[in-house]
């Protein structure tokens, strides 16, 4: 049984780096009345290892109500998920929000740290950690996003199959990040491969703006991207096919400039905060991803471990050049189990 978190307890979802020791270490402060507590993140993290927090969801078991072709049940918590997010969004310069929670409260502050009225099993907690950073206000907007892979950083076979290499409560999570999101981006190769839909089904919550990048307008609009009207679709092409014609399958198509033989991230990003889609959650695929990563338009990136080896096909992150170890990217790093798998949460602003 999870033990309880005791009420009135602040948490603080932030993991600092300590560059002095090298070490693990709890920081608790007492101030006010209240105990803080900060998890001091390892930086060698091959040698040694900090402790992942287990992710549960007693509530829902996404395979027995998928299988038994019943309606997603969402934990108590995750409504009060979603009224942060909602909260944060109508107040973006709000310092203290305070929504419902099983029957008491729950105060997130705009740094992050929370306070829940009531007691709360640890794996309650572990889950608005994960969360509640992701609901907060982004003045500079946030893009995260989100890999699954095998332990030899694969996210697909030499023929593409990818199809589920990671397991149900990754997949629950996706579609949490979405339900968070304004909007969910992924690239023509993507589409082409896995005809996704985009859309929040595993869980409560909104669907998302999903965004199409499709430089050369190679798509055909078979995909149910194009065809469902489930969300608002916009599709990302160089800008003389933007300037040449205004749709692509009856979605707007937004033209920016190419860098390099690719499309401008940086100005992708732009042109999405300019129409109020400030929250882009990056799905796919790696090569996207990849472009977003060297382009250093993200902000966080969730690559998600699942425990098989497959040897060889796609790799997950791929920057291009012969890197140097000693240019290689150290995020600050939190660590979560989501079944068998492990979530790594890497926070390039920290």
């Amino acid at each position: 049984m999870a033990n309880p978190i005791p009420a009135n307890t602040e948490r603080s979802s932030r993991i600092n780096a300590s560059e002095a020791d090298r070490v693990a270490a709890i920081r608790i402060d007492i101030a006010a009345g209240s105990v803080y507590l900060a998890m001091m993140s390892f930086r060698d993290s091959i040698d040694k290892r900090s402790p992942a927090r287990r992710f549960r969801d007693r509530d829902y078991s996404a395979r027995a109500q998928v299988n038994a072709g019943s309606e997603p049940r969402d934990p108590f918590w995750w409504s009060a998920v979603l009224a942060t997010r909602a909260a944060f969004a109508a107040r973006p310069g709000a310092k203290l929000i305070s929504v419902p929670l099983d029957g008491g409260s729950l105060s997130v502050s705009a740094d992050g740290g929370w306070r829940a009225s009531t007691p709360l099993p640890d794996d309650v907690a572990v889950q608005l950690d994960l969360y509640l950073p992701y609901c907060l206000s982004h003045p500079r907007g946030l893009a995260v996003a989100h890999i699954g892979q095998s332990l030899d950083g694969r996210i697909a076979t030499e023929n593409g199959d990818s199809r589920w290499i990671t397991g149900e409560a990754d997949l629950l999570h996706c579609h949490r990040m979405r339900a968070l999101a304004d909007a969910v981006l992924v690239g023509a190769r993507t589409v082409r491969a896995d005809d996704p839909q985009l859309t929040v089904r595993r869980c409560a919550g909104d669907n998302p703006y999903r965004v199409v990048i499709d430089p050369e307008l190679s798509l055909t609009g078979r995909h149910g991207v194009f065809r469902d009207h489930a969300a608002p679709t916009l599709v990302v092409a160089a800008r003389e096919h933007g300037d040449r014609q205004g749709e692509a399958h009856g979605c707007e198509i937004l033209g920016v400039p190419r860098v390099g033989g690719t499309l401008d991230v940086s100005a992708i990003r732009t042109a999405l905060g300019d129409r109020g889609l400030s929250v882009v959650f990056v799905e796919g695929g790696g090569i996207t991803i990849s472009h977003f990563l060297e382009a250093g338009c993200l902000h966080r990136l969730q690559i998600t471990v699942a425990p098989i080896i497959i040897g060889s096909g796609r790799p997950g992150v791929a920057l291009p050049g012969d890197r140097a170890l000693d240019r290689a990217l150290r995020p600050r790093i939190r660590r979560f189990d989501l079944g068998s798998d492990t979530l790594f949460d890497c926070d390039f602003d920290a």
